[in-house]
């Protein structure tokens, strides 16, 4: 079910009221900028997750495609805080999105005024209900990541999301739960909404920001974790065929969380359950989002 309320433009509005013109300029050249936060239950109320960075990401995104967002990060942290209070959510998944509106036509998008957004929505598993626990099945995607100088990966980019859309239908018509995909050069890159990490002989490998993916803040925090319990981690160049020497394997992010993955390309990982290097870091990462454990690095902020 929808929630009741977004905030659309400086204004709580009820939900069948936020609507936007088919000549929006977003719908038609996909200039819009967006995030994705999660929202813990916990006694005090709701905690988001990662609240700065992901507010910070998004005007970085902004910045990137030239974009002017009418509010400042002040602003849409407190937006994002009132439409989880007045949607009563205990928990949530929250989306504020800045985009192009409907002044013009034509693909430049300077003639347009910059519309925001922040939708909140009941969601609890991504990719599967049991995916925290069993795992998922993976397989490396016919599709590439953006060519340096032709995308922007480090943003989240509306448009640049047809790539993702067209790596996740890929994979799932395959049987897989997600897809992985290379860089232009054959490097190993990322998940169509998530990072990976890989675990070989008790070091945790993923790829630099240079094969093309998401700078994720989830992923951030699990380097942070890996450190915390005394693991090596190695952000570098991998080639495709170290996905099949992996020990353990693992994807990252805010609506991944953190996903353990049993098998890449219907080759079996260690023995097709979470390993123990993965089910450290996600117990960890979980128990500080639900207060089990001291939130040190001050990762949640109340609503």
């Amino acid at each position: 079910m929808p929630t009741k309320f977004v905030w659309l433009d400086g204004a709580l509005v009820p939900f069948a009221k936020a609507t936007v013109h088919v000549q929006t300029h977003a719908i038609h050249y996909g200039s819009s900028v967006f995030e994705g936060i999660r929202a813990y239950p916990s006694p005090r109320g709701p905690q988001l997750l990662f609240l700065n960075a992901h507010v910070k990401r998004l005007f970085a995104s902004a910045r990137m495609v030239r974009m002017e967002i009418p509010y400042t990060q002040v602003q849409l942290r407190e937006a994002i805080k009132q439409v989880v209070r007045k949607n009563k959510h205990a928990s949530c998944y929250v989306r504020p999105i800045c985009f192009r509106g409907d002044e013009a036509l034509g693909v430049n998008p300077r003639r347009c005024s910059v519309r925001c957004a922040v939708i909140t929505l009941d969601w609890s598993a991504y990719l599967s209900d049991d995916a925290h626990t069993r795992g998922v099945d993976v397989g490396v995607s016919s599709w590439r990541r953006h060519v340096p100088g032709v995308g922007m990966p480090l943003g989240k980019i509306g448009g640049q999301y047809i790539n993702s859309q067209m790596i996740v239908m890929e994979a799932q018509d395959h049987g897989y739960a997600e897809g992985i995909a290379l860089d232009a050069h054959g490097f190993i890159s990322e998940a169509s909404a998530a990072n990976l990490f890989i675990v070989h002989e008790g070091v945790l490998y993923t790829a630099p920001l240079a094969a093309s993916i998401l700078l994720g803040i989830t992923r951030g925090a699990v380097i942070q974790i890996a450190k915390q319990l005394g693991y090596e981690v190695r952000e570098m160049p991998l080639p495709r065929e170290f996905l099949y020497l992996a020990d353990e394997m693992f994807l990252s992010g805010t609506a991944a969380e953190v996903t353990p993955v049993r098998s890449i390309d219907k080759l079996k990982i260690g023995n097709g359950k979470p390993g123990p290097i993965t089910q450290q870091i996600q117990k960890l990462f979980f128990d500080i989002v639900y207060g089990r454990a001291k939130d040190e690095w001050h990762w949640l902020s109340a609503v």
